[in-house]
């Protein structure tokens, strides 16, 4: 899996993204236009079979390979996109996993620092590193001072999985991320004072990031159900007033942005209004600097590749 700063020193990364997720494969390409804003040039989604693509990080996730690329080379077809051959991808939520991982002590050598971020590694995925296609980022250090890794983390053999499918059709890819980090790219791209949360939910649950500036501050995935997902969410919510939020001068939680299963957005905006006492709405396509075809085009569904393929420029 690249680095997430790789495009800082190779920063051809494809104008063309895929999105998929548990029922929904969704294609995209995405153009700047004035300023910071882009529009969706071309773009199609599809509801999938569900036993299609089974997202998860221990087992197979892909059922029947030529069945989905069959998919894809549909959507790319429908979308006018069959001439690309460079995509991005956004890998399903629960088929990766992301963690912030902090240095309790400076490491006194730099062999000693891998050896902890190892072992750090293989206890917070639970899998052998020689498993894992692993990307991490160094992150600014917390208020105390310690070292802090943003690391993302997948089965080499189930990421091998979707770029089997890619090589099936004779396309490469050019980025392959969790799908909360492609929809994260909206809000990093158009940085803003004070914080910003992205609520990413799923049938699943929910990955809850929280950015101050243009960093990770906060990053927490919540397996529950959809009983429990306000209740989990409050206690991301919490955990942010009570141990990470800024001081009274601070200007504390600025941006929100809710994308996906779980939550509708209006319920969301009220938890995070009566948990930190401001007064947010959540974001919409057009306030993200993203033009779409139409008002009947869904945001949630495309938000993801086509942050991925905002990194192209």
């Amino acid at each position: 899996m690249p680095n997430l700063l790789s495009r800082l020193i190779e920063p051809r990364y494809p104008a063309t993204a895929i999105g998929l997720e548990k029922g929904v494969a969704s294609v995209v390409h995405v153009e700047p236009i004035k300023g910071s804003a882009c529009k969706l040039r071309r773009a199609a989604t599809f509801s999938i079979a569900e036993s299609l693509v089974r997202p998860g990080f221990d087992e197979p996730n892909i059922e029947n390979a030529p069945q989905l690329a069959s998919v894809l080379n549909e959507l790319a077809a429908s979308a006018g996109l069959l001439r690309q051959k460079r995509w991005s991808m956004s890998l399903p939520e629960a088929t990766t996993r992301t963690l912030v991982l902090t240095m309790e002590s400076p490491s006194q050598s730099g062999a000693e620092l891998q050896e902890v971020l190892q072992w750090k590694v293989e206890r917070g995925f639970g899998a052998a590193l020689e498993e894992l296609s692993v990307s991490k980022e160094r992150l600014q250090k917390d208020s105390q001072g310690r070292d802090r890794y943003l690391v993302i983390a997948v089965k080499k053999a189930i990421l091998a999985e979707y770029e089997a499918v890619l090589e099936s059709l004779g396309w490469r890819a050019g980025l392959i991320l969790p799908r909360h980090l492609g929809e994260a790219q909206w809000l990093v791209r158009n940085g803003a004072a004070g914080d910003s949360l992205l609520l990413s939910g799923s049938s699943q649950g929910f990955t809850g990031v929280i950015f101050r500036g243009k960093h990770p501050l906060i990053v927490r995935t919540v397996t529950c159900t959809h009983d429990e997902f306000e209740d989990e969410f409050y206690r991301l919510l919490l955990f942010y007033r009570d141990r990470s939020a800024p001081e009274s001068n601070g200007l504390g939680l600025s941006r929100l942005m809710v994308i996906g299963e779980g939550i509708t957005k209006e319920r969301a905006g009220e938890i995070v209004n009566e948990t930190t006492g401001g007064d947010l709405r959540p974001l919409e396509a057009e306030d993200l600097g993203l033009q779409l075809p139409s008002r009947d085009f869904s945001f949630d569904s495309i938000a993801a590749p086509a942050g991925l393929a905002t990194l192209s420029w």
